[in-house]
């Protein structure tokens, strides 16, 4: 089964912040990456993974920089910066409350009213 790519667009940044927390890396290691971690039930393509670099550099919580060519082509790393260290702990945080919120709206049940006021 593979999640719903709308499930998982407003974490994007989360995500890929995570992946880069774990040390720096370049695009498709990212994509690598994000789908190892999902057990391959989520795939973050290309145009959508450089959307969420050039938004989180514009941010500051990522910088960039070319390697070498000693490997073939010349590839662009990116890392998590301080600022980055610190929207990663709130979207964490963001992440923990809508869990638990969603759980709630999608799992709870009410009391029922009456039932609660006649006890």
């Amino acid at each position: 089964m593979e999640l719903s790519k709308d499930m998982v667009r407003g974490y994007l940044s989360a995500i890929v912040l995570n992946v880069l927390v774990q040390g720096e890396s370049y695009g498709y290691q990212v994509t690598k990456d994000v789908k190892a971690l999902s057990g391959g039930a989520y795939t973050i393509n290309e145009a959508t993974l450089y959307t969420v670099f050039k938004r989180l550099e514009k941010a500051g919580a990522i910088s960039s920089h070319w390697g070498d060519e000693s490997q073939g082509g010349r590839r662009k790393y990116y890392a998590i910066t301080a600022d980055g260290l610190e929207q990663l702990a709130r979207e964490r945080a963001n992440w923990q409350l809508a869990r638990a919120t969603l759980d709630a709206l999608i799992n709870g049940g009410l009391i029922d009213d009456h039932e609660a006021y006649t006890n």
